[in-house]
């Protein structure tokens, strides 16, 4: 009986060595495998990240930016680090920008405002029609006081805010008179943002008139970066890893324009009449924002009515 015992005992003793082994000969694998070669191996490509490319010169409106200055080129590299990484977003102005600039850029030539201004609307609404926390609407986003105050109706049933011709007209107006008090687009640019009474305000507090040497407000000393950096991306797309071909831009919806001078009693009867439905009749006048325009004062209105097959890809 005593040597049974003496066996059983010896037995899980080799059972207990054995299983030790067998362990360590797991991990000793698992280790090879994942250290052999890991010192030549490159990062998988999809989580590859560097500092995208930061130009050597860049202007905004014919300005030359200071990029020597420390302060000017971390705070433009941030913004460019921002949207040469935040894909779903610049992938979505790139197309867009396709459709909607060829509206703005010309009011903006016809106005004598710099082409740069376009990028102005993505950085205000990226092409949407979102309204803001404070109440600003629409691409340029007017603040509902400043947009009567530059000629926009603004009412139950009509929100030029909506309108992206009449808008752009009222922006570039905005932009004319606080280019006569700066002489400097940047800060006409930046007043967009953060306001005269604001910009009038640093410019009296710090005893300075040049944008890069003043200090804002987060918000506004940010806002001429960001801009600058969808400039930069979206005229170098290539450069920053978008590659999209030309049938992926979102096209132009070719549409005829019909004056109106009276009301309308049914916006979807007339978009039936007009050979459309009231889904892409709003789409190409978000303007109108009722189910009917009763126009007392008998105005003219010019509304904008999709070509037949509009929708089709």
């Amino acid at each position: 009986m005593k040597n049974i015992i003496i066996r059983i005992g010896c037995s899980k003793s080799y059972i207990a060595i054995a299983g030790i082994l067998a362990i360590c000969i797991v991990i000793v694998v698992l280790f090879s495998f994942s250290s052999g070669d890991n010192n030549n191996a490159s990062p998988p490509s999809n989580i590859l990240a560097k500092t995208p490319y930061i130009p050597d010169k860049i202007s905004f409106s014919g300005e030359e930016v200071p990029l020597q200055y420390f302060d000017v080129h971390e705070s433009l590299e941030k913004e460019i680090i921002i949207n040469a990484y935040w894909h779903s977003q610049t992938i979505l102005y790139l197309k867009k920008a396709n459709r909607y600039f060829p509206l703005i850029e010309p009011i903006l030539k016809a106005n004598n405002i710099p082409d740069d201004f376009k990028y102005i609307v993505v950085a205000e609404s990226g092409f949407s029609d979102v309204v803001s926390p404070a109440g600003a609407a629409g691409f340029w986003h007017f603040l509902e006081s400043t947009g009567r105050e530059y000629g926009l109706e603004i009412n139950n049933e009509v929100d030029e805010r909506y309108n992206l011709e009449k808008a752009t007209d009222a922006a570039c107006r905005y932009f004319h008179e606080s280019f006569a008090l700066y002489k400097s687009w940047t800060l006409v640019a930046a007043s967009y943002n953060g306001g005269r009474s604001g910009i009038d305000k640093q410019i009296s507090r710090q005893g300075e008139n040049n944008f890069y040497d003043l200090l804002f407000a987060e918000e506004t000393q940010r806002y001429i970066y960001r801009i600058l950096a969808f400039k930069i991306v979206m005229e170098n797309p290539e450069l920053y890893g978008f590659i999209l071909n030309k049938e992926e831009l979102y096209k132009p919806i070719p549409y005829n324009e019909l004056k109106i001078n009276d009301g309308i009693e049914d916006m979807g009867i007339f978009a039936k009449q007009n050979g459309t439905n009231y889904k892409i009749l709003k789409y190409l006048n978000p303007w109108l924002r009722d189910i009917k325009l009763t126009n007392p004062q008998k105005k003219e209105y010019i509304i904008k009515i999709p070509l037949p097959n509009c929708r089709e890809m």
